[in-house]
């Protein structure tokens, strides 16, 4: 199948980041269409049938999503756009930044009006300097052509475009540590309920959409819902960016229709495994997502299979490992990660994702024990549904998956203190 140029179809092009060159390529021409030819319910409408998830990870349908927020408020609504893209393995919404930032501009300018929003938030990562500053350049161009402020395009609609910048946490990528922070103060996340589209930012309804749900918008009020949904698959609409690393001989970002299966994109699209070596695992959705084995690589990419297989789609930042991977290994770049990135709210968290790391380091300098094995698993169900965020549940997932996945090397390693697996690579080498 070949790759789909929706919101990637301008990737590579440097003159997209001006506005003039955008406006002749149909920029800001389905922002037109909702703001002058639809209501705010018919725009909403679109993209329910569209059937958009939400591509930040946890693909809740958009469109219902926007339906949350109370229509009859006298609170102003606000929109928080989630540019804090730091889950590793995934890098395609800096794409986005990059090389089209108009396109999300039109994207959060038909979001604020099918829901009446005068002010909206971009919350980018703080390491994302080059993205940062290319769309800073795109939002004031904006507002210097009338595009955003008091009027927008001309239509007696007024909206107000600011970009935060973050401070290299990764728990501000969850929705509301992210409004935490947005508010100035530490990124810690809230109890939910209340859910953020009836308390959000300043305790105000909001909604909360990340960069690549609201590119999509211009072609869904371009050609219509309908049309989205049919590129997809059945509750999983249009397409999606895949952001492929690892082991594969054409690392990158792919836009792929939904329900593609992993293997098209690793062997058609990635160019197949480096070395033409023997592929040994996925991770599917970025490091939160449990890892699948070689012979799991058939299933489509959709929210809905992932689940059932006992992994999830999440941020689409698919990891690829060779034959050559120890899996004790892998896991322990996991676990540090989540040890280091885990907020210190939670109890079970704080103390989990340390346990874990602490213990995975001792299996991998060879001083595991067979009770290791057991402690781990105890640890990551007991830190599954007790936090207040989803971050250990996220830690939790990825731990049991690489133990279930592959507990033949977890049990080497306790048994014999060493790793049979580097045998392996150094015989490929």
């Amino acid at each position: 199948m070949p790759i789909v140029k929706l919101v990637s179809e301008y990737f590579g092009n440097e003159q997209a980041r001006n506005l003039d060159w955008y406006q002749k390529h149909g920029g800001y021409a389905a922002a037109r269409k909702a703001l002058f030819e639809m209501t705010p319910k018919q725009v909403t409408e679109e993209v329910i049938k569209s059937n958009l998830r939400g591509l930040g990870g946890a693909g809740f349908p958009t469109g219902k999503k926007w339906s949350f927020v109370p229509e009859t408020d006298d609170l102003p609504k606000y929109l928080a756009v989630n540019a804090d893209e730091a889950e590793p393995g995934t890098f395609k919404d800096r794409y986005i930044l990059e090389w089209d930032p108009h396109r999300l501009i039109e994207g959060i300018i038909i979001c604020s009006w099918a829901v009446g929003i005068h002010q909206a938030y971009i919350y980018i990562r703080g390491e994302y300097v080059r993205p940062y500053r290319i769309l800073k350049a795109a939002v004031d161009e904006a507002y210097q052509k009338g595009i955003l402020g008091e009027r927008v395009l001309g239509k007696d609609f007024k909206l107000d475009l600011h970009i935060h910048r973050g401070a290299g946490a990764y728990i501000c990528g969850e929705e509301t540590g992210l409004l935490e922070s947005l508010e100035g103060k530490k990124g810690w996340p809230r109890l939910k309920p209340p859910f953020p589209a009836v308390v959000g930012l300043f305790k105000c309804p909001t909604v909360i959409n990340n960069v690549e749900t609201l590119a999509h918008l211009r072609c869904i009020i371009e050609r219509g819902g309908e049309w989205f949904a049919d590129l997809g698959v059945d509750r999983n609409g249009g397409t999606r960016l895949f952001a492929l690393s690892g082991h594969v001989k054409r690392p990158g970002v792919y836009e792929l229709p939904m329900g593609t299966p992993f293997r098209e994109l690793i062997y058609e699209h990635g160019g197949g495994i480096v070395g033409d070596r023997r592929l040994k695992a996925v991770i599917p959705g970025g490091i939160s997502a449990p890892v699948l084995r070689a012979d799991q690589v058939d299933i489509p990419m959709t929210f809905d299979d992932l689940n059932k297989a006992g992994s999830m789609l999440g941020s689409a930042g698919v990891v690829v490992m060779d034959e050559t991977v120890c899996m004790v290994e892998a896991m322990h770049t996991v676990a540090e990660f989540f040890a280091h990135e885990s907020c210190g709210q939670c109890t079970p968290c704080r103390h989990g994702t340390g346990w874990v790391y602490r213990i995975v380091s001792r299996i991998l300098e060879g001083h595991g024990s067979e009770d290791d094995l057991g402690t781990l698993m105890h640890a990551a169900n007991y830190m599954t549904g007790t936090s207040i965020c989803a971050l250990s549940e996220g830690a939790s997932m990825a731990y049991r998956g690489f133990l279930t996945q592959f507990p033949e090397e977890f049990k080497y390693h306790v048994r014999h203190g060493k790793c049979d697996v580097k045998e392996k690579r150094q015989a490929v080498a």
